[in-house]
């Protein structure tokens, strides 16, 4: 295991104390706690997202399309925020991301109207982008390092960020404007990143994948390019479940269902609380089930639990739905992207990426544009039906996930 050899070798100057503990903690503690940051500053802004929408006076249609620029932003950084990690290192990229997203996150509260919403969420997506690309890469070298299936674990952070963000959210809603609820959030952000950037620029990175699998090659491999890009489509079918029950779950819930702002904001902290769970137990899981039984399995968990949480003409059983559903996503998109990142390296997180978080992020418009189209709920049903996709795309992607 020459890699994690190299992570176990002490730096020049390291304490005694220090040789306590591997470098390879101290990396995945900090990885760790960036993707933890990501998940909480994310869910900071979407409970917020009633009481913006109030704000600004914009309308279903014209909130789906202010939420497309944090879509556009964040696409469009993610096309070449692979070759950023290949040229200075996705540990450098992840800790100025760790700056710039808790800078941008203020920013939404100040608009007064869909357009300068939109255009402000333009910058919050671009570092939500970069972000996610850089950490990912990051935890992709890391895992095949270590020679674990932990990649779950680290976005079981995310997760468990979310869910902490979304309860902070609720607590606050009723006493705390968005202003200062997201300037707070900004300062916590930063303050983690003075905490966990220090340990990682000051630690090398493990070799990256495509290196240790002998692929001399900087970008994504031709013979890699089609299982990356269906590894990516899978995550874009799940992530598209994750961004519209971010930006839309409480917006149904009080909407629809007339519940009370702190019930509907703890909507999207029972999805993040299930999909923590999930993905806590993704090592196990997958160490037990495969990749193929697990996508499979998680797809179709997704999809029922998403018709339940669309259709129920009750809150409570609203929040069965979005648990079910959690648990049914938990461990989907982190078998996708890790794959597609062992497969071609930083170019490959970067693609699946790419596909992924844009369904994550595309998701919200589109859920807009058909709720004003039909219903809410009826728009919230389009989860399942790509859920479905993912499982079945999952099944087809048996021979290149080797399980």
């Amino acid at each position: 295991m020459p890699q994690l050899n190299k992570l176990r070798t002490a730096l020049p100057g390291d304490s005694g104390k220090d040789l306590a503990t591997p470098p390879s903690a101290r990396l995945r503690t900090a990885l760790t706690l960036f993707f933890a940051l990501d998940g909480f500053l994310f869910a900071g802004w979407v409970v917020r997202i009633p009481a913006i929408k109030q704000q600004t006076g914009a309308s279903a249609a014209s909130l789906g399309l202010a939420l497309l620029g944090v879509s556009a932003g964040a696409v469009v950084t993610m096309m070449f925020a692979g070759r950023l990690c290949r040229r200075f290192g996705s540990y450098p990229v992840t800790v100025v991301c760790g700056v710039l997203l808790p800078l941008t996150i203020a920013l939404p509260a100040q608009a007064r109207s869909a357009l300068s919403l939109g255009l402000v969420l333009l910058l919050f997506g671009a570092a939500y982008g970069g972000m996610n690309v850089a950490m990912n890469s990051a935890a992709v070298d890391l895992v095949a390092a270590l020679r674990r299936p932990v990649m779950p674990g680290f976005h079981a952070a995310f997760s468990l960020g979310g869910m902490v963000g979304a309860g902070l959210g609720g607590l606050v809603a009723g006493g705390l404007s968005p202003a200062a609820h997201l300037l707070a959030l900004t300062g916590i952000g930063l303050l983690v990143t003075a905490v966990a950037g220090p340990v990682l620029l000051s630690h090398p990175a493990p070799p990256p994948v495509a290196a240790a699998a002998g692929s001399g090659a900087p970008g994504l491999d031709k013979r890699a390019r089609g299982p990356v890009l269906l590894f990516g489509v899978i995550a874009l079918c799940t992530a598209y479940g994750e961004g519209a029950l971010a930006d839309w779950g409480a917006l149904h819930l009080e909407q629809d269902l007339h519940a009370h702002p702190g019930v509907a904001a703890a909507g999207y902290s029972v999805f993040a609380l299930a999909m923590t769970a999930g993905r806590l137990s993704g090592t196990a899981l997958l160490e037990r089930l495969g990749q193929t039984r697990t996508l499979v399995a998680g797809g179709s968990t997704a999809a029922a639990g998403m018709l339940l949480g669309a259709l129920a003409p009750s809150t409570w059983a609203v929040l069965l739905g979005f648990a079910v559903t959690g648990l049914g996503l938990a461990n989907i998109f982190p078998v996708a992207v890790g794959r597609a990142g062992a497969l071609a390296g930083s170019g490959g997180v970067a693609a699946a990426s790419t596909l992924g978080y844009g369904g994550m992020l595309i998701g919200p418009p589109a859920i807009g544009l058909l709720a004003e189209w039909s219903s809410l709920p009826m728009a919230l049903t389009t989860v399942a039906l790509l859920a479905v996709a993912a499982a079945a795309l999952g099944y087809g992607a048996r021979n290149a996930a080797h399980g």
